[in-house]
């Protein structure tokens, strides 16, 4: 099921995002990688490169963008919680209802009962299966069925801009006088714009991507870490890996064209929710 939030931060955050990926294409296609590596195979060699990893970059952020991040449907007939606004026990009013599951919680903003580990967005305005955070450059939360994806994104970010540093220092070193005056003061401009641009894309993505990866070997969102509700298992590291990024290879865990994780919201919750 694809999803898109009508957030104006949001939609402004994607709008920078595609802006700064179109201008760091132009300038290391235009300004370091021909003037200075055309006459040879290498210029041919990065410029599809990098633009290979710019690719994987946008596949990962859409599909991190538009995929259901594991919304909890709302039930098809109205659920009575009218004891629990007046300021009943919640888990008195949870113990009389029948066949409710096990660590299962209700969301008086959504009025419908929820699995472990999901939380409310106010963003969004739904529960959210292992709800991380919502981000505001992906115009989604991040939640159990979307989180590789946006892994994905932050890993390719820090490639395309450890890459295009190193062309841009690499096209200087080749060519470091330019074809003329004018050219040359251009290409210094755009070379301090693309090097601010990668260093604060590269540090702030790398510091997200490594409190992500904490975040699931440690088996705690950072909803869960806000709360102070703790790691609820005691599993292996990759087992906890896998469980975000699929069962396949390793090696298979950065490709963005695999399937959702897990299954779909409602088939995971039809059993209750009816």
């Amino acid at each position: 099921m694809a999803v898109f939030r009508l957030d104006p931060c949001g939609i402004i955050c994607i709008l920078i995002t595609y802006s700064a990926l179109l201008y760091a294409d132009y300038v290391v296609v235009v300004h370091m990688v021909i003037p200075s590596m055309s006459d040879t195979l290498w210029g041919a060699f990065h410029a599809v490169i990098f633009n290979l990893f710019l690719f994987l970059l946008t596949v990962s952020h859409v599909r991190a963008v538009f995929s259901d991040p594991g919304i909890v449907p709302l039930p098809e007939a109205h659920l009575d919680f009218s004891d629990m606004h007046s300021g009943n026990n919640k888990k008195k009013l949870l113990e009389k209802k029948e066949g409710q599951p096990a660590g299962w919680t209700v969301c008086l903003k959504c009025e419908t009962y929820r699995p472990p580990r999901a939380h409310h967005c106010r963003i969004c305005q739904r529960c959210i299966k292992r709800m991380d955070h919502h981000c505001p450059w992906i115009n989604n939360c991040v939640g159990e069925y979307n989180q590789k994806f946006f892994i994905q994104f932050l890993v390719y970010v820090g490639i395309s801009s450890c890459y295009a540093l190193s062309l841009t220092v690499g096209s200087w070193i080749i060519d470091p006088q330019g074809t003329s005056p004018r050219t040359r003061h251009t290409r210094v401009l755009h070379t301090v714009l693309l090097v601010v641009e990668c260093v604060l894309f590269g540090i702030f993505v790398m510091a997200i991507g490594c409190d992500q990866i904490s975040a699931i070997l440690s088996d705690e969102t950072l909803v869960e870490q806000v709360k102070k509700e703790g790691p609820r298992r005691h599993r292996p590291k990759m087992a906890l890996l896998a469980e975000v990024f699929g069962k396949g290879h390793p090696l298979l865990w950065l490709c963005p064209f695999q399937p959702l994780s897990g299954v779909s919201s409602t088939d995971a919750n039809k059993q209750f929710i009816v």
